[in-house]
């Protein structure tokens, strides 16, 4: 097999098994069985390690959701109007679109997911690295909408972030549907919600007496 055509064996590979159990969990046994590589050595010679595989895998769909995401930041930003659901949709749907890539999208999504909501500081570590990254542009963006507080103590943009994900893990762990434009025009809602939530006055309280 070329080196190519077993490189590219190995993400889809490990996309799959990633995705069906945990970063972690899958082997890279297993992971260079699946790919139908019989040289053992295959996984670490085109990517050393467990974590180099993983960077080669979210790089596969990385620039298609950059690019999307840029484009509509583009938009909102050259209109004269801004609102917080425009830029929640500029942050679901070039995700969304992932569900209807059968070139490990979906896969792609169940990672991504993993990634946000683990304990450890993985998430910083792949993305530290990143320039010009369009969730930090939507970050900054959505910052400027958004009262002081619900930027600086109570983080909404990363909770709205994360579920985001969530439910695009759970959409793309299910079985494929024909249409995923209600998903995604709710999950906007959802994310608008998030961003636009007032700070109850318990709430309040309880960031005074802190």
């Amino acid at each position: 097999m070329p080196s190519d055509d077993t490189r590219n064996a190995i993400i889809s590979s490990a996309e799959k098994l990633f995705a069906k159990k945990g970063i972690d969990a899958a082997s890279l046994r297993e992971i260079n069985s699946l790919a139908g590589q019989k040289n053992s050595t295959s996984l670490q010679y085109h990517f050393e390690d467990r974590a180099g595989l993983l960077k080669a895998v979210l790089a596969k769909h990385y620039l298609p959701v950059e690019y999307q995401r840029h484009a509509l930041l583009d938009e909102i930003e050259s209109s004269q109007t801004t609102s917080i659901r425009t830029l929640a949709a500029a942050l679901v749907r070039p995700l969304s679109s992932k569900l209807e890539d059968d070139s490990g999208g979906r896969e792609y999504l169940q990672i991504m997911a993993e990634i946000l909501n683990r304990p450890d500081l993985l998430f910083r570590d792949l993305s530290s690295s990143r320039k010009n990254d369009s969730t930090d542009r939507w970050r900054s963006m959505v910052g400027k909408l958004l009262p002081d507080v619900a930027v600086s103590k109570l983080h909404r943009r990363f909770v709205a972030i994360r579920i985001a994900h969530l439910e695009l893990s759970r959409r793309a762990a299910s079985p494929k549907r024909r249409d995923n434009k209600l998903f995604t025009s709710d999950l906007i809602d959802i994310v608008t919600s998030i961003l636009e939530a007032p700070v109850s006055k318990e709430t309040d309280q309880y960031l005074s007496s802190r």
